[in-house]
């Protein structure tokens, strides 16, 4: 539907609620913010009269406006407009992926089917535990993923019974704005609460701060690096917290070589290598170092062969403390190899060399399609080298084996949220593989794949000898 068809049938049915007396003149004026507001107490005011009205309606209702922002964003003209806009407004990416990550944000991120009731019986009655909302819930998201995260922790918040007011990053202001009003004016549309998705209009420090610290934002979410994360977990509030990762991966002899070379590139180029779970750095049995590179060269790949070149590189792209300089975040690896003075085809997707497993692009997540490639003895020691490149951030991990008692090893000694075996990282999330799709993967405070029952909590009902039947 097209947004002025959209505003007509927004008209009518507040035309028809008024000749009901359901509503007065001032519903009008909040429905023309479609969920963006001047600033930070608005947001939140308006988010939590949506709230209270989403509470009195059925879970049902719940799952069919979520069906709604699905519906919405799964639209061809939708989903090339936000996956566009992202990428131009942010400079980072590539529009292809952006698209596969929106679609499947909206396709298999879980509804209903998530908040599952435990019922126990017995000679003393019924005890029930169900999954039931926080209210107001902040949550902040990052200029890496920022339709993705808005549109699943929308479809799961609201499911959850909660309305939600985003804290975007400044850096995808209008893509935002953009999303947002799109998803509430299809959700009043559809009879749901006017402003279940709110948002201020220039996000910033300060309106993140107030958000935090506001009395009916009953839990922070924080999708981001660990400075953010930091900050909502030391807020005083219920916080989930997605982290950083650093991906690493094993290659050992009994993998499929070819195949593993091909996953490998596409998960580490797919969206320029800013998903939190790409592939960041690849550890290989020496006797199969040559052998991949050879198949990722087959792939998309460009091997840097040249000292000069590797060291030059990371000049380029890294920042005097090491940490990746913001202008080369999420870029094309025709883009960076050009500003070494390497000239590519379009066909090139991902940088790769051989490196030393202390080298600095080893150990830096950089979220560019850049990828230091290690030889090493044997698996075990590959696992090893693999931990210690995670840094202990339990996120994500990937292996290609057919070993396993060693898939168990790396398993174990890891932690991992996710753990991909032979196949692209991206698999993880439900892009090509089992499973449902989150961009929130909170493994600094437990949640892990997070759905709508990551944002409710459980509340016990009991009924003392009565209803037991059996």
């Amino acid at each position: 539907m097209e947004n002025n068809m959209i505003d007509e049938v927004i008209k009518q049915v507040i035309e028809e609620l008024k000749k009901e007396g359901s509503i007065n003149n001032s519903f009008e004026s909040c429905q023309t913010n479609y969920g963006v507001f001047d600033n930070m107490d608005e947001a939140i005011e308006a988010a939590d009269k949506a709230q209270k009205q989403l509470y009195d309606l059925s879970i049902d209702e719940r799952d069919r406006f979520a069906d709604i922002i699905r519906e919405t964003v799964l639209k061809e003209e939708n989903l090339q407009l936000l996956s566009n806009m992202a990428v131009e407004e942010t400079k980072i990416g590539r529009v292809s992926d952006k698209v596969i990550k929106n679609r499947v944000a909206a396709i298999k991120t879980p509804g209903k089917e998530d908040l599952r009731t435990n019922a126990l019986t017995g000679s003393n009655g019924l005890m029930i535990e169900e999954y039931c909302p926080f209210g107001v819930i902040g949550s902040i998201t990052p200029t890496t993923n920022p339709t993705e995260t808005i549109i699943s922790n929308s479809i799961s918040m609201i499911v959850g019974g909660n309305s939600v007011v985003f804290s975007p990053h400044p850096r995808a202001k209008e893509t935002s704005i953009t999303l947002i009003q799109m998803l509430n004016q299809a959700l009043v549309a559809g009879g749901a609460p006017a402003n279940l998705i709110t948002m201020v209009r220039e996000p910033s420090i300060e309106a993140t701060n107030i958000m935090m610290n506001h009395p009916k934002v009953r839990l922070l979410v924080a999708t981001g690096g660990p400075g953010i994360v930091k900050t909502v977990l030391s807020s005083g509030k219920k916080a989930i917290g997605a982290g950083a990762g650093n991906p690493p991966v094993v290659v050992d002899e009994t993998a499929d070589i070819e195949k593993a070379a091909k996953d490998i590139v596409n998960g580490a180029c797919f969206d320029n290598n800013v998903p939190c779970i790409a592939e960041k750095e690849v550890f290989v049995v020496e006797s199969q170092i040559d052998n991949l590179i050879y198949y990722m060269k087959n792939n998309g790949a460009y091997l840097l062969t040249s000292e000069n070149d590797i060291r030059n590189l990371d000049n380029t792209v890294s920042q005097e403390n090491g940490k990746p300089k913001t202008e080369f975040v999420g870029k094309d690896a025709k883009y960076i190899l050009s500003k070494i003075g390497i000239e590519v085809s379009d066909d090139i997707r991902l940088i790769i060399f051989k490196a030393n497993k202390e080298d600095h692009l080893v150990t830096e997540e950089m979220m560019m399609p850049i990828l230091p490639i290690v030889p090493v003895p044997n698996v075990d020691e590959a696992i090893e080298c693999a931990h210690k490149a995670e840094h202990g951030n339990r996120h994500t991990a990937i292996m290609h084996s057919k070993n396993v008692d060693k898939l168990s090893k790396m398993a174990k000694l890891l932690e991992c949220t996710i753990f991909v075996k032979n196949a692209p990282s991206y698999s993880g999330i439900g892009v090509g593989g089992e499973g449902s799709t989150t961009f929130t993967i909170a493994g600094p405070t437990g949640e892990g794949i997070t759905s709508a029952k990551s944002f409710c909590r459980i509340r016990r009902c009991v009924i003392k000898d009565s209803f037991s039947i059996r």
